[in-house]
Protein backbone atom coordinates (compact mmCIF):
# COMPACT_ATOMS: atom_id res chain seq x y z
CA UNK A 1 0.00 0.00 0.00
CA UNK A 2 2.97 2.11 -0.06
CA UNK A 3 2.61 5.44 -2.34
CA UNK A 4 -1.31 5.54 -1.73
CA UNK A 5 -2.91 6.72 1.60
CA UNK A 6 -5.77 5.77 3.28
CA UNK A 7 -7.12 8.47 4.59
CA UNK A 8 -9.62 7.13 7.88
CA UNK A 9 -9.85 3.74 8.66
CA UNK A 10 -12.04 1.64 11.23
CA UNK A 11 -10.89 -2.13 11.93
CA UNK A 12 -13.76 -4.16 14.85
CA UNK A 13 -11.99 -6.34 17.26
CA UNK A 14 -8.33 -4.38 17.34
CA UNK A 15 -7.35 -5.01 20.70
CA UNK A 16 -5.88 -8.56 19.66
CA UNK A 17 -4.80 -10.78 17.06
CA UNK A 18 -5.41 -10.17 13.74
CA UNK A 19 -7.31 -6.83 13.93
CA UNK A 20 -4.37 -5.43 16.41
CA UNK A 21 -1.62 -6.89 13.71
CA UNK A 22 -3.69 -4.78 11.10
CA UNK A 23 -3.58 -1.56 13.14
CA UNK A 24 0.07 -2.11 13.85
CA UNK A 25 0.78 -2.66 10.21
CA UNK A 26 -1.70 0.46 9.17
CA UNK A 27 0.40 2.58 11.58
CA UNK A 28 3.68 1.25 10.29
CA UNK A 29 2.77 2.31 6.59
CA UNK A 30 5.18 4.87 4.53
CA UNK A 31 1.95 6.92 4.42
CA UNK A 32 -0.31 5.69 7.26
CA UNK A 33 -3.92 6.39 7.51
CA UNK A 34 -4.66 9.82 9.27
CA UNK A 35 -7.12 8.36 11.22
CA UNK A 36 -7.47 4.95 12.55
CA UNK A 37 -10.29 4.05 14.50
CA UNK A 38 -9.82 0.72 16.69
CA UNK A 39 -12.80 -0.99 18.25
CA UNK A 40 -12.85 -3.52 20.76
CA UNK A 41 -15.53 -4.26 23.70
CA UNK A 42 -13.75 -2.97 26.22
CA UNK A 43 -11.38 -0.26 26.04
CA UNK A 44 -10.50 -0.01 29.53
CA UNK A 45 -10.13 -4.28 30.09
CA UNK A 46 -6.69 -5.80 29.97
CA UNK A 47 -6.53 -7.44 26.93
CA UNK A 48 -6.58 -3.70 25.34
CA UNK A 49 -3.47 -2.82 26.97
CA UNK A 50 -1.39 -2.94 24.01
CA UNK A 51 -3.69 -1.16 21.78
CA UNK A 52 -3.54 1.47 24.14
CA UNK A 53 0.06 1.74 24.31
CA UNK A 54 -0.20 2.42 21.13
CA UNK A 55 -2.23 4.93 20.62
CA UNK A 56 -0.31 6.55 23.46
CA UNK A 57 2.68 6.47 20.52
CA UNK A 58 0.37 7.60 17.97
CA UNK A 59 -1.89 10.72 17.70
CA UNK A 60 -3.43 8.99 14.90
CA UNK A 61 -4.82 6.02 16.56
CA UNK A 62 -8.52 6.44 18.40
CA UNK A 63 -9.82 3.63 20.43
CA UNK A 64 -13.38 3.21 20.64
CA UNK A 65 -15.91 0.68 22.57
CA UNK A 66 -17.81 -1.27 20.15
CA UNK A 67 -19.45 -4.68 21.17
CA UNK A 68 -21.05 -6.25 18.03
CA UNK A 69 -24.32 -8.20 20.14
CA UNK A 70 -25.34 -4.33 21.16
CA UNK A 71 -26.46 -1.87 19.28
CA UNK A 72 -26.50 0.94 21.40
CA UNK A 73 -22.45 0.83 21.44
CA UNK A 74 -22.14 0.39 17.81
CA UNK A 75 -24.44 3.90 17.19
CA UNK A 76 -22.72 5.45 19.73
CA UNK A 77 -18.91 4.68 18.28
CA UNK A 78 -20.59 5.73 14.62
CA UNK A 79 -21.63 9.19 16.03
CA UNK A 80 -17.79 9.54 17.85
CA UNK A 81 -16.57 8.84 14.27
CA UNK A 82 -18.76 10.83 12.58
CA UNK A 83 -17.89 13.67 15.01
CA UNK A 84 -14.14 13.46 15.02
CA UNK A 85 -14.14 13.43 10.79
CA UNK A 86 -15.51 16.19 10.64
CA UNK A 87 -17.03 15.87 7.43
CA UNK A 88 -14.81 13.81 6.00
CA UNK A 89 -15.97 10.15 5.30
CA UNK A 90 -15.05 7.11 6.34
CA UNK A 91 -12.47 5.16 3.60
CA UNK A 92 -12.53 1.70 4.91
CA UNK A 93 -14.49 -0.15 6.98
CA UNK A 94 -12.94 -3.61 8.09
CA UNK A 95 -15.51 -5.99 9.80
CA UNK A 96 -12.36 -7.80 11.68
CA UNK A 97 -14.39 -9.27 15.00
CA UNK A 98 -15.66 -12.39 15.54
CA UNK A 99 -16.04 -15.69 17.89
CA UNK A 100 -15.16 -19.23 16.64
CA UNK A 101 -16.95 -21.06 19.89
CA UNK A 102 -16.11 -25.52 19.69
CA UNK A 103 -18.81 -27.14 18.20
CA UNK A 104 -19.64 -29.70 15.87
CA UNK A 105 -22.82 -31.64 14.23
CA UNK A 106 -23.42 -33.85 17.65
CA UNK A 107 -22.48 -30.85 20.32
CA UNK A 108 -24.32 -28.03 18.76
CA UNK A 109 -27.27 -26.40 19.96
CA UNK A 110 -29.74 -24.07 19.22
CA UNK A 111 -28.32 -21.10 21.45
CA UNK A 112 -24.26 -22.11 19.99
CA UNK A 113 -25.62 -21.29 16.17
CA UNK A 114 -27.47 -17.83 16.97
CA UNK A 115 -24.97 -16.72 19.59
CA UNK A 116 -22.45 -17.40 16.36
CA UNK A 117 -24.78 -15.74 14.11
CA UNK A 118 -25.30 -12.69 16.18
CA UNK A 119 -22.11 -11.87 16.41
CA UNK A 120 -20.10 -12.55 13.12
CA UNK A 121 -23.51 -12.08 10.92
CA UNK A 122 -26.16 -9.27 12.81
CA UNK A 123 -22.96 -7.91 14.31
CA UNK A 124 -20.75 -6.82 11.18
CA UNK A 125 -24.67 -6.58 9.52
CA UNK A 126 -25.37 -3.55 12.27
CA UNK A 127 -21.82 -2.34 12.06
CA UNK A 128 -21.76 -1.75 8.29
CA UNK A 129 -25.16 0.26 8.48
CA UNK A 130 -23.90 2.15 11.43
CA UNK A 131 -21.35 3.63 9.12
CA UNK A 132 -22.64 3.58 5.58
CA UNK A 133 -23.38 7.06 5.11
CA UNK A 134 -19.60 8.13 6.13
CA UNK A 135 -18.30 5.35 3.78
CA UNK A 136 -20.98 6.98 0.98
CA UNK A 137 -19.35 10.46 1.76
CA UNK A 138 -16.05 8.91 1.39
CA UNK A 139 -16.89 7.86 -2.25
CA UNK A 140 -18.45 11.24 -2.92
CA UNK A 141 -15.75 13.29 -1.97
CA UNK A 142 -13.17 10.62 -3.46
CA UNK A 143 -11.43 12.09 -6.78
CA UNK A 144 -10.39 8.83 -7.89
CA UNK A 145 -12.27 6.62 -10.47
CA UNK A 146 -13.47 3.08 -10.49
CA UNK A 147 -13.36 0.93 -7.03
CA UNK A 148 -10.87 0.58 -4.44
CA UNK A 149 -9.89 0.53 -0.52
CA UNK A 150 -8.15 4.22 -0.65
CA UNK A 151 -11.39 5.53 -2.49
CA UNK A 152 -13.98 3.82 -0.32
CA UNK A 153 -14.59 -0.09 0.86
CA UNK A 154 -16.29 -2.39 2.87
CA UNK A 155 -14.16 -5.53 4.30
CA UNK A 156 -15.63 -8.48 5.70
CA UNK A 157 -13.50 -11.27 7.70
CA UNK A 158 -14.51 -14.48 6.39
CA UNK A 159 -12.92 -17.78 6.52
CA UNK A 160 -11.80 -21.04 3.86
CA UNK A 161 -14.43 -22.80 6.58
CA UNK A 162 -17.66 -21.31 4.56
CA UNK A 163 -16.89 -21.50 1.53
CA UNK A 164 -18.83 -24.15 -0.44
CA UNK A 165 -16.97 -25.12 -3.69
CA UNK A 166 -13.68 -26.10 -2.11
CA UNK A 167 -14.53 -26.72 1.67
CA UNK A 168 -11.84 -27.89 4.22
CA UNK A 169 -12.56 -31.27 5.69
CA UNK A 170 -14.98 -31.70 9.55
CA UNK A 171 -11.42 -33.60 10.59
CA UNK A 172 -9.62 -30.35 10.32
CA UNK A 173 -12.29 -27.42 11.17
CA UNK A 174 -15.21 -28.50 12.46
CA UNK A 175 -16.36 -25.60 13.91
CA UNK A 176 -20.16 -25.88 12.62
CA UNK A 177 -21.97 -22.59 13.70
CA UNK A 178 -18.60 -20.45 12.52
CA UNK A 179 -18.56 -22.07 9.31
CA UNK A 180 -22.04 -21.53 8.74
CA UNK A 181 -22.19 -18.06 10.19
CA UNK A 182 -19.29 -16.69 7.57
CA UNK A 183 -21.14 -18.33 5.13
CA UNK A 184 -24.25 -16.28 5.58
CA UNK A 185 -22.01 -13.64 5.79
CA UNK A 186 -20.45 -13.86 2.56
CA UNK A 187 -23.57 -13.68 1.10
CA UNK A 188 -24.17 -10.76 3.08
CA UNK A 189 -21.03 -9.10 1.12
CA UNK A 190 -22.07 -10.34 -1.80
CA UNK A 191 -25.69 -8.41 -1.03
CA UNK A 192 -23.35 -5.07 -0.49
CA UNK A 193 -21.46 -5.02 -2.97
CA UNK A 194 -24.58 -5.17 -5.50
CA UNK A 195 -26.69 -2.69 -3.30
CA UNK A 196 -23.83 -0.25 -3.13
CA UNK A 197 -22.32 -0.61 -6.20
CA UNK A 198 -23.97 2.58 -7.80
CA UNK A 199 -22.45 4.49 -4.84
CA UNK A 200 -18.70 3.36 -6.11
CA UNK A 201 -18.15 1.27 -2.90
CA UNK A 202 -15.86 -1.89 -3.00
CA UNK A 203 -17.39 -4.64 -0.79
CA UNK A 204 -14.79 -7.96 -0.57
CA UNK A 205 -14.72 -10.82 1.98
CA UNK A 206 -11.15 -11.88 3.25
CA UNK A 207 -9.97 -15.53 4.27
CA UNK A 208 -7.02 -14.26 6.50
CA UNK A 209 -5.39 -18.06 6.74
CA UNK A 210 -5.04 -20.37 8.79
CA UNK A 211 -3.10 -17.69 11.46
CA UNK A 212 -1.69 -18.71 15.20
CA UNK A 213 -3.88 -16.44 17.36
CA UNK A 214 -6.12 -17.36 20.08
CA UNK A 215 -8.90 -18.73 17.59
CA UNK A 216 -6.63 -19.99 15.63
CA UNK A 217 -4.60 -21.70 18.24
CA UNK A 218 -0.65 -22.60 18.31
CA UNK A 219 -1.00 -25.33 15.31
CA UNK A 220 -2.10 -22.49 12.45
CA UNK A 221 0.36 -22.28 9.66
CA UNK A 222 0.87 -18.34 9.48
CA UNK A 223 1.64 -15.88 12.56
CA UNK A 224 -0.20 -12.55 12.68
CA UNK A 225 2.18 -10.53 11.02
CA UNK A 226 2.22 -12.73 8.08
CA UNK A 227 -1.28 -12.73 7.47
CA UNK A 228 -1.87 -9.26 8.49
CA UNK A 229 1.24 -8.25 5.61
CA UNK A 230 -0.81 -10.57 2.79
CA UNK A 231 -4.06 -8.77 3.95
CA UNK A 232 -2.66 -4.97 3.46
CA UNK A 233 -0.95 -6.03 0.55
CA UNK A 234 -4.11 -7.72 -1.00
CA UNK A 235 -6.47 -4.50 -0.29
CA UNK A 236 -4.11 -2.27 -2.07
CA UNK A 237 -4.56 -4.09 -5.30
CA UNK A 238 -8.48 -4.47 -4.92
CA UNK A 239 -10.41 -2.91 -8.11
CA UNK A 240 -13.91 -3.53 -9.20
CA UNK A 241 -13.57 -6.89 -10.24
CA UNK A 242 -13.04 -7.92 -6.74
CA UNK A 243 -16.08 -6.27 -5.67
CA UNK A 244 -18.43 -9.03 -4.07
CA UNK A 245 -15.81 -11.72 -4.38
CA UNK A 246 -14.22 -14.21 -1.38
CA UNK A 247 -10.28 -13.46 -1.58
CA UNK A 248 -7.54 -14.94 0.80
CA UNK A 249 -5.00 -13.05 2.47
CA UNK A 250 -2.50 -13.44 -0.59
CA UNK A 251 -5.55 -11.99 -2.69
CA UNK A 252 -6.13 -15.57 -4.73
CA UNK A 253 -9.89 -15.83 -5.15
CA UNK A 254 -11.74 -18.29 -3.01
CA UNK A 255 -14.68 -20.38 -4.18
CA UNK A 256 -17.89 -19.28 -3.01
Amino acid sequence: MAGETICNVLVTGANRGIGLELVKQFLGLPNPPKIIFATCRDPQDGRAQELKKLACKHPNLVILKLELTNEETIKAAAKEVEARLAGKGLNLLMNNAGIMPPSTLESMTKEDMLSVYNTDLVGPMLVTKAFLPLVKAAAKQSKEKGFSCCKAAIINTSTIGSSMGNPPSMNTFPVISYRCAKAALNMLTRCQALEYKEDGILCAAIHPGWVKTDMGTEKAELTVEESARGILKTLSKLSEEHSGRFLNWKGDFVAW
